[in-house]
């Protein structure tokens, strides 16, 4: 039913060999559109056919120049090309797109579109009809370049573990190791090379505050926060929701997150357990190796997905075929991990930043269902019928996590490395919950109260961090690092308040894993239904198509 030999949507309105250069070549279709005749319901559909081919051209060229920087922060050309089309070629497309989202909308022709079908679709133009502001395309222009600078910054992180330079991320394979000592020099090295970028990052991020609180304001918004979430499509819930959910990990979560750290500090024989130590295996056992390469991290993806369905693991196999994977962390990439939607190319690019852990599985095959997500989404009609909601977004995601568990012997030979990959696992699924309520909060605070000091930011973090903090380990003596934690989260910097879809998807993904375990093939049958519906119905329909209920409440 499903393929994954995707093929790049034919054009029909631009020429074939058209590239995205300068604002110059692009004008004239933008210009063609706006002045363009519409006669009757037919020519309608035509217009819009072309509207969305030509967005997905500019979409795709935008997102080559960002893969190709995050990929390498340090050549300037690349940083370049990015920030060119930042300032020089979207905020020229700004204001076309706001005079042909108002040539459709009125439109006498609108009523005769089959009205299920559009409902989404046309509920976002209206949103992006109120939010648009000539005077905010400067501002988002710039806002775009600045947001990129957290991966310069942290890219360039490196620190050196006995006499061998590393990535944060490589480095972090030793806070797995028996030796505690070890586990605590290195955390030591990693949060001190943090520090050295503080004052870099808080001033990096002054400067996105103050532009975000002044695009608020343009747009006759209180605060960024009321701005963002309508700007996010947020017509499902509100932030009181946002609050409840903060208060029901405080009341059913941090019981279970307690639990699982005191078996942690047991297991361990751990008198006391320190932060350098939420990683680490017991004397006499070895960290669990599932890969020592992309290239192995990739094959054994693409056989584990296999198993689970042919479907899922031919997208990756496609993926591989174009070159549309960057999985190893090396010195000058930015950090983290994405999976990038190609609105012309239909499958997608993964980047993330490997070092040979089990953390990395579950990276990969978070970004694998995103991509399977990308896939299912890709045959629909309309660049903006593919614009799914975050929220469904994770689901894909995180019930791939759990989903792709029954076949990890593809990187775990041996059973007991399989159950302990396992429980590492299951255990994440509830000690993420906490970060993701303190992340929520923390934005809401600072989105609030927009004029603050960097003592005021600190001690708000360090209150809501104090809310949420577990009863098990001891932070004595690292009070510095943890104050400075955030910083550590690119969301906040490049993506704000995406971070909420997290929590209220990890409940959904429960909630597949559970169909899963009952019935296997009507769990993956659900799950490929509602991602192939793209952003074409309601948050709430979306879930309903995956047997799912969306609610994130106590």
């Amino acid at each position: 039913m499903y393929t994954a030999d995707i093929h790049k949507t034919p054009r029909t309105y631009l020429p074939q060999n058209f590239i995205v250069t300068d604002w110059a070549v692009l004008e004239p279709f933008f210009k063609e559109l706006l002045e363009r005749e519409i006669g009757d319901k037919t020519s309608l559909e035509q217009w819009l056919s072309d509207q969305s081919e030509l967005e997905a051209a500019v979409s795709e060229d935008a997102c080559w120049r960002q893969i190709k920087m995050t990929c390498d922060t340090e050549n300037k050309s690349l940083e370049e090309a990015f920030n060119f089309f930042c300032m020089e070629i979207q905020p020229k497309i700004q204001p076309y797109s706001d005079a042909l989202n108002k040539k459709l909308i009125a439109s006498p022709l609108l009523k005769e579109l089959d009205a299920d079908k559009y409902h989404t679709y046309l509920r976002s133009i209206r949103k992006s009809i109120d939010l648009f502001r000539e005077e905010n395309i400067a501002l988002q222009a710039e806002i775009a370049v600045l947001q990129q600078q957290f991966g310069q910054i942290t890219g360039t992180m490196m620190v050196t573990v006995n006499g061998t330079e590393y990535t944060l991320q490589q480095a972090a394979k030793f806070l797995e190791n028996p030796d505690r000592n070890l586990r605590e020099e290195v955390y030591r090295k990693i949060q001190d090379r943090r520090l050295q970028d503080k004052e870099k990052l808080n001033e990096l991020y002054d400067k996105l505050i103050v532009l975000r609180n002044k695009e608020a304001m343009n747009a006759g918004f209180d605060n960024y926060r009321d701005y963002r979430f309508k700007e996010l499509g947020r017509f499902d819930y509100t932030k009181e929701d946002c609050f409840r959910f903060h208060d029901a990990v405080k009341l059913h979560v941090m019981p279970l997150v307690n639990d699982i750290y005191r078996h942690k500090k047991a297991l361990l024989g751990l008198d006391v357990l320190r932060p350098w130590d939420a990683d680490a295996e017991p004397e006499g056992s070895t960290p669990l190796k599932p890969f020592k390469t992309g290239n192995e991290l990739l094959q054994k993806s693409i056989e584990c997905f296999t198993q689970l369905r042919p479907f899922f693991g031919e997208c990756l196999e496609k993926m591989r075929s174009m070159h549309h994977l960057d999985l190893e962390s090396r010195k000058g990439k930015a950090p983290g991990g994405y999976n990038c939607p190609l609105a012309e190319s239909g499958a997608p690019f993964i980047f993330m930043n490997a070092a040979g852990q089990m953390h990395d599985v579950t990276t990969m095959v978070h970004e694998g269902g995103h991509a399977v997500h990308s896939f299912l989404a890709h045959p629909l009609k309309l660049n903006g019928f593919k614009e799914y909601p975050m929220e469904i977004a994770e689901v894909a995601s995180m019930s791939m996590e759990l989903f792709s568990m029954e076949h990890w012997e593809t990187f775990f030979d041996n059973g007991a490395d399989l159950a302990k990959a396992k429980a590492h696992q299951l255990e994440r699924v509830i000690t993420i919950f906490p970060w993701i309520a303190i992340i929520d909060k923390f934005q809401h605070w600072v989105y609030e109260h927009p004029v603050h000091t960097h003592e005021e930011r600190t001690a708000a973090w360090n209150s809501i961090l104090k809310e949420f903090q577990d009863d098990v380990f001891d932070y004595s003596g690292v009070e510095q690092y943890r104050s400075n934690s955030w910083q550590r989260q690119l969301h906040l910097y490049e993506v704000p308040f995406y971070y909420i879809e997290y929590g209220i998807a990890q409940l959904g993904a429960i909630g597949m894993w559970m169909q899963f375990k009952a019935n296997k093939q009507q769990a993956m049958d659900n799950y490929c239904n509602a991602l192939s519906l793209g952003g074409t119905k309601t948050l709430p329909e979306l879930y309903k198509a995956a047997g799912l209920e969306f609610d994130f409440s106590p």
